[in-house]
């Protein structure tokens, strides 16, 4: 059996603060993902960036304060790779590959398109980039993993208010269409093969405390290659996990 567990930080030296390396150590999960670390290696206090028991890989966004991914392994990957060969993409610190043989993992940070139109038109740009990639790991025989914070709730039910947000960025048509695709491309969202109901969110605004009336959107996800469907025994929400204004997801699979 091997846990996964993804987890936008929104700042890794601030949840670091928070008790991070501890509730590390409680989970002790099989592969940690993390993504906004916004945080380059030598920024990091000596116990981030070398957790004992784990092989650690952090990716950082050339922008110093922004974005950034990392992952924690128990298991040292057959390879790890950072980005997916595109300059503009690659040089915000948003993806890192890791190839474990009966799957490749990707750890994605994808881009937020509320800032302005050119951000919305990057974040679906890196978003047809990214699916078009992961489709020629397929094409050639790989089975695919990818979770992260994909910045969009994909169906009414993923988000509490979804009339009042038709027309933000995350909740956009062209946006969900997005995750329309990656499922018609044979993409299992694992958490709703196991919970169909409604409720259920990873992302809370901090500004309206949000979070208190659970008024969020489920934003964080594992997608496995419909092959893998036999290996997953279960998929969740750490709904519980403070400490950002996401919470963790987390995947179970079957050696």
């Amino acid at each position: 059996m091997a846990r996964l567990i993804s987890w936008n930080v929104n700042g890794l030296r601030a949840v670091y603060k928070k008790g991070f390396l501890q509730w590390v150590k409680k989970e002790s999960p099989d592969i940690l993902c993390l993504q906004e670390t916004k945080a380059e290696l030598s920024q990091l206090p000596q116990d981030l960036q070398q957790i004992p028991g784990y092989h650690t890989y952090y990716s950082s966004a050339e922008r110093k304060g922004y974005s950034g991914v990392a992952l924690f392994s128990k298991t040292k990957p057959e390879s790890v790779s950072y980005g997916f060969g595109v300059k503009r993409f690659d040089v915000e610190g948003r993806m890192i590959r890791a190839d474990y043989g009966s799957y490749i993992l990707y750890n994605v940070y994808f881009p937020n398109g509320s800032a302005s139109s050119e951000r919305l038109k990057y974040k679906l740009e890196f978003y047809e980039a990214f699916l078009n990639h992961i489709q020629k790991e397929r094409d050639s025989g790989a089975s695919i993993i990818f979770c992260g914070d994909v910045n969009t709730a994909h169906k009414e039910i993923d988000i509490a208010r979804p009339r009042e947000n038709e027309g933000v960025s995350g909740f956009l048509p062209v946006e969900r269409a997005w995750i329309d695709a990656v499922v018609d491309a044979g993409y299992l969202d694992t958490f709703r093969m196991f919970e169909l109901g409604g409720g259920h969110y990873s992302w809370w605004d901090y500004k309206t405390r949000a979070r208190d009336r659970n008024v969020g959107w489920r934003l964080d996800y594992f997608f496995a290659s419909e092959e893998l469907k036999k290996k997953v025994s279960k998929a969740y929400i750490l709904s519980g996990v403070a400490g950002s204004d996401h919470c963790p997801v987390a995947l179970e699979l079957i050696d």
